[in-house]
């Protein structure tokens, strides 16, 4: 079984909503869309107030190379560029868009024959629709498939460990549009001329793997790798060096190694945007855990207000005391619901009970459990003194850097110490200093 050194296996979660086939959501309140849902340059609006819009209209165009194009998720009339609360807790610039509910369209998408597409052509349809790491990170796609030394590339690996607890979406893609996901890795890898495609799903998502293993026979170069359950998993650096042996560290890049590495759900809007020159307008959004009344998986355009998502799906059971954008592991606790849904947006999870609110930390009992758990076999505790006292210099000589802050330490310490909030304060300042 392919796996990396390290690694926890916390409760997965995922019979919650794992069944539930993907539902479109169509949101009646207003919409609002941040011109900066991805790493690099934010978006620049287009439009102005009073503007009337389409689905799939451009709004905002890229900032810069390293940015991404903005397009309309709903029909209706721009209300204007105003700043709003961001998940994150700022305010960023949006623009604002009254739904007029019919979600109409300047066009029909419609399927072309892409077999005579360039290189550069395939990715400038990639760069017009928008498409980002739709995984979390959101990092430009057409960026990413534009590596200095294109002929290295071997591997073209497909993401499908989704290995967060409780998470499904990715899991549902793959069981419902297997195709258009094969279809999006045989895409990519005509861009590079030496590589193989590989499709990586975690061993409890059997019935993925027997599909997309029944799909893949038409293929002679792509092949679907069986993954080890375990976190972090769908990890860059775990999941290269699941799928390779080759090893990553910080300072690298998977196309350092000859890979590159793309979500499930990126692939396929990778289909869309070359296939049916379709841009980004939606994401699957998980809605689960025990305070979820009705657990799901939805299509949600781009500047849904959770709070909308949420109300229209039945809301909570009660009232939850930890409502989570993301997974369990790396996701950010939410502040409020009323902020917008966007590419990066994966789910939302709700739990009854803060069990982090209700334990108390104790001194470090030099156990080594965080050591043994580390995928990137560092030591957390020393590390976490380090941040705890500001001491960059021993920090980086024990290679805090390369902490992938994935949590495992923190999950697995018996003391309840929050090692990995530590490290990853510490981490921001050295990242920081480095750019500079």
């Amino acid at each position: 079984m392919l796996s990396f050194l390290g690694g926890i296996h916390p409760y997965d979660g995922k019979n919650l909503s794992k069944d539930e086939h993907i539902k479109e959501f169509f949101p009646e309140g207003e919409i609002v869309i941040p011109v900066s849902q991805h790493i690099g340059a934010p978006a620049v609006p287009i439009v102005q107030k009073g503007d009337e819009v389409m689905v799939g209209d451009l709004i905002a165009k890229a900032g810069g190379y390293v940015s991404a194009n903005i397009h309309s998720s709903v029909s209706g009339t721009v209300k204007g560029i105003e700043k709003r609360m961001l998940l994150s807790g700022v305010k960023g610039d949006c623009i604002i868009i009254d739904n007029d509910k019919q979600f109409s369209k300047r066009q029909e998408y419609t399927k072309e024959d892409v077999s005579g597409l360039s290189s550069d052509e395939i990715k400038n349809r990639i760069q017009d629709a928008g498409i980002v790491g739709m995984g979390g990170a959101g990092f430009p796609t057409h960026v990413k498939l534009s590596p200095k030394e294109p002929d290295k590339i071997d591997y073209i690996i497909v993401n499908g460990a989704e290995c967060e607890p409780y998470l499904t979406s990715d899991y549902r893609r793959m069981l419902e549009s297997p195709d258009e996901i094969i279809e999006g890795l045989n895409i990519m890898m005509k861009l590079f001329d030496n590589c193989k495609g590989v499709i990586a799903v975690e061993d409890n998502k059997s019935d993925a793997i027997k599909l997309l293993k029944e799909k893949i026979k038409a293929y002679e170069n792509i092949s679907v790798a069986t993954l080890k359950t375990k976190y972090p998993q769908g990890a860059e650096r775990m999941l290269v060096y699941a799928v390779t042996g080759r090893k990553l560290n910080s300072s690298m890049l998977p196309a350092d190694k000859g890979c590159i590495v793309d979500n499930i759900d990126t692939v396929h809007a990778i289909y869309r945007a070359v296939c049916y020159k379709e841009p980004l307008t939606r994401r699957i959004v998980t809605l689960t855990g025990d305070g979820i009344a009705a657990p799901c998986n939805y299509s949600v355009p781009i500047g849904t207000n959770h709070r909308e998502l949420i109300e229209r799906n039945g809301g909570f059971n009660g009232e939850p005391e930890k409502i989570i954008s993301g997974g369990p592991m790396m996701g950010v606790a939410m502040h409020t619901l009323d902020v917008p849904i966007v590419k990066t947006s994966s789910a939302v999870l709700a739990f009854m009970e803060d069990e982090l609110k209700s334990t108390k930390q104790t001194n470090c009992i030099n156990c080594g459990r965080c050591l043994q758990v580390c995928p990137g076999r560092v030591m957390p505790t020393r590390l976490a003194e380090f941040s705890d006292r500001n001491d960059m210099e021993n920090f980086l000589k024990y290679d805090g850097l390369e902490c992938c802050e994935c949590g495992c330490c923190s999950y697995i310490c018996p003391a309840k110490r929050d090692l990995t909030q530590s490290i990853k304060s510490m981490r921001k300042i050295a990242l920081s200093m480095r750019k500079k």
